[in-house]
Formats: structure tokens, sequence, C-alpha cells
């Protein structure tokens, strides 16, 4: 078997197994491709149509698989406690297959076939900047992005529901510099556009704090050697390196920066996208330091957000796909609420001009680590940011929370 057959076949299998945790959680398959979860009871003007865009297969499959039970989960709370002002929800699911190209196709099927209210998904900016303009532009239907990314998204009808590079790194880097100590940047990358310009933010944020970004390289997202690039850290006296390599080509980096000794000579690895479900990717040595800025950890400790917790639990026992806020889980919690809040401010219209009026405005006073709100005219929300470090004790990983910053504002658009 070559290469390109192996991909296919691991593909294939990941499929297998994704449809069957799908039909186990009730979806239907639909004879054009897709998924349908219909709710257990019916409306005479019938169901809101709400379309989930997400990678049940590919590369970004454990944070699409996420997604797509989030969403559920979140969904399902809606439904049992009455639908949105009496009319119920049902979900669409379509994979974007980690591939721009199998994404588009398969979101137009939401937009002109299962004719949606709403589209949330998508994980990488590449997938948003390519599935955006068949829902926005040509199929005029509202967009909710509910992953961390770049920012400078200020497309109408787009509401971003994940952190921005202000909420992440105007905290998180001044905490690297000035309480761990740590002044010289390397900036290794995935070369597309969440880290090229989540790294001209940073970059930013570290000069006018006093620090040197040593180097900033792009790599092919399935690099596998990077014998190179860990000469230059060590070279170039790299005391924290600013990751945003992804999977594939994520797990050797980190594999070879740890055996290199980067982290036991001191140093600091960073990366944030780092939620729980990524510690899966690693052995937890590997971990062990990591320090991270997010929207929610599962260490925090409020009320509600243990209540989600055991409810998530609860519906999937013994997932592997966690709820938390890298893989954009937080996001598609938050946007799903956000559209119930809105839709209830129009009295139960689901034209997209009186939705996004009133999403434009709306207000959450509970979610995972927190209430969040949408900054009117700004197409992102404020929201609660926590740093944090992972500790690894008798082979497993957790975070221990070290700092929290309330309500930040996303400062974009």
């Amino acid at each position: 078997m070559n290469g390109t057959d192996r991909a296919r076949g691991m593909g294939r299998r990941r499929f297998l197994s994704g449809a069957g945790a799908l039909t186990a959680a009730g979806w239907i398959a639909g004879f054009a491709g897709g998924w349908v979860l219909r709710p257990r009871w019916a409306h005479a003007a019938g169901p809101i149509k709400m379309g989930i865009a997400t990678d049940i297969t590919g590369a970004i499959a454990p944070s699409g698989n996420a997604n797509w039970q989030v969403a559920q989960f979140a969904v399902e709370q809606i439904n049992a406690a009455g639908g949105i002002l009496g009319q119920p929800i049902e979900l669409y699911l379509e994979d974007t297959a980690s591939d721009p190209k199998i994404a588009v196709g398969n979101v137009r099927k939401l937009i002109q076939e299962r004719k949606v209210d709403v589209v949330l998904g998508g994980i990488t900016s590449a997938m948003r900047q390519a599935i955006k303009d068949p829902i926005v532009n040509r199929g005029r239907t509202l967009y909710i992005y509910p992953q961390l990314y770049e920012g400078q998204e200020c497309t109408k009808f787009l509401f971003n529901t994940g952190p921005s590079p202000a909420q992440q790194c105007d905290r998180l880097i001044p905490y690297i510099m000035k309480t761990l100590g740590k002044k010289r940047f390397a900036m290794p990358s995935a070369n597309y556009v969440w880290p090229q310009l989540l790294n001209k933010y940073a970059r930013k944020v570290i000069e006018a704090n006093g620090g040197e970004v040593v180097f900033e390289e792009y790599y092919p997202l399935d690099q596998a050697e990077y014998s190179a690039t860990i000469s230059k850290i060590k070279d170039g006296k790299v005391d924290c390196v600013f990751n945003t390599i992804i999977p594939p080509g994520l797990q050797p980096f980190v594999k070879q920066l740890y055996e290199s000794g980067f982290q036991k000579n001191g140093g600091v690895l960073s990366c944030v996208y780092y939620d729980e479900n990524l510690l899966n990717y690693h052995p937890a040595n590997e971990m062990e330091g990591l320090i991270s800025c997010l929207d929610y950890f599962q260490a925090v400790n409020d009320p509600f957000s243990q209540t989600l917790q055991q409810g998530y639990a609860k519906k999937f026992p013994d997932t592997k796909y966690l709820f938390t806020a890298g893989s954009a889980a937080t996001g598609m919690y938050r946007g799903v609420k956000f559209y119930e809040e809105a839709v209830k401010a129009t009295g139960g219209k689901l034209g997209r001009e009186e939705v996004a009026a009133a999403l434009d405005h709306a207000v959450l006073s509970e979610g995972p680590g927190g209430g969040a709100a949408m900054v009117p005219g700004h197409y992102h929300a404020k929201m609660n940011m926590y740093i944090a470090v992972c500790k690894s004790e008798a082979g497993k990983t957790r975070y221990d929370v070290i700092d929290k910053a309330d309500m930040v504002d996303p400062r974009e658009c």
C-alpha cells in the first residue's frame, strides 16, 4: 500500500468510526450525504434549521468531532426546555474533512438543499475563508465561526465567538516575560493565515514589552523533521517557543523539542490553542510546563461550567472528544446560545437581517468559563480569559489555572 492509499484507508476508517458515533448519538444519514438530528417534537411552523460544518474526518477531526458533540449537547438542552419560543431546532451536519475543497461542496448542501437558517463551524482559518463565501455572500445565510483565530475577520453576517489575538496575547505574553523571565522568543509555525497573522500581533506585544523574536519560520503542515529548527532554538539562546505548528507536523516537533532538552534546561513552550483535547496528542512528559491562554479550561470550577461538564459527560460517556476551549467547543456552545438569544430577541423571526441585528447585542449571563457579550458593531465577543500551565503526574496531564481576566475585549473590527 503506497502513501496515498494508506491515507485513504485511514480516512475511511476514521469516517466509519465517526459514522458509528453519529448513529449512536441519534443522527440519521442523509441519502445525498450529511447527517440530520431531528427534534422529538414538531411545531406548526416547522423547525429552526441549524447547520454544522466541521471536520468529522481528516487531520483536524479530534476538534471537529468535539464540535458536533457540543452542538448536539447545546441544542438538545434548548429543545428539552421547549425550543426557542416554542420552536424546536433541527440540526444538519456536513463533514468539512479538513479539506477546504471538499468543504465548499458540502457546505453548499446545507445552504441549497437543507436551507438552513444559520451555519456554525469551521476550525482552521483556511476553512473559514473557503466556506464563508458560499455561506454569507452567495448563500445569504448567517455564519457563526466558533474557533480562536488570528483576528481581522470583519465580514457582515459573520460572527466570531472564539478568542482573538488581543484576548490571548495581551496578558499571556507579558506574564511569560515578567513573571517567568523569558525574553527571547522563537516562532515555529504552520504555513497558513492563522499563524502568520497571530505571530504579527504577538511580535508587537513581545517587542513592546522589551523582548526579542529570535526567528519566525513557516513549515508545511505535514513536515516531520525539525532538526534545523531545534538547532536554531539552541544556538539563538531562545527561552520561549511560541508554537503555532498544528497536526500532523505538531507531534514530531514537540517530541524533537523535548528530546533536545529545551524544557529541561529552563525553556518554556507556549501554544495558545492547546486545550485538554490536544494533550492526548503527546506523552505526558512532553507537555510538562506548557503554558496556554484560553477562554476556558476544565480546571475552572465555577458551578455553571461544572454542570455543563457533568451533562456533557452523561450525554457522551467515555468520549475522547472533550468539551474544552481550543477545539472551538466553547465557541460552538457560545455560538448556539448567542443564536438562541438573538432569535428570542426577534420574537421568533429567522430572517438573516433581523437575527444579525439582535445577535450584534446579544449577552450570555452564563457559559463555559463565564458569561460573554457581543461587542456591538464588531462581530466579536467579550469573554473571560485564563492562563494555565500543564502539569504531568503518573503519566497523566492536567492544566492548573494561574491567572484570570474578566470580560476581555477582543479589540477587533
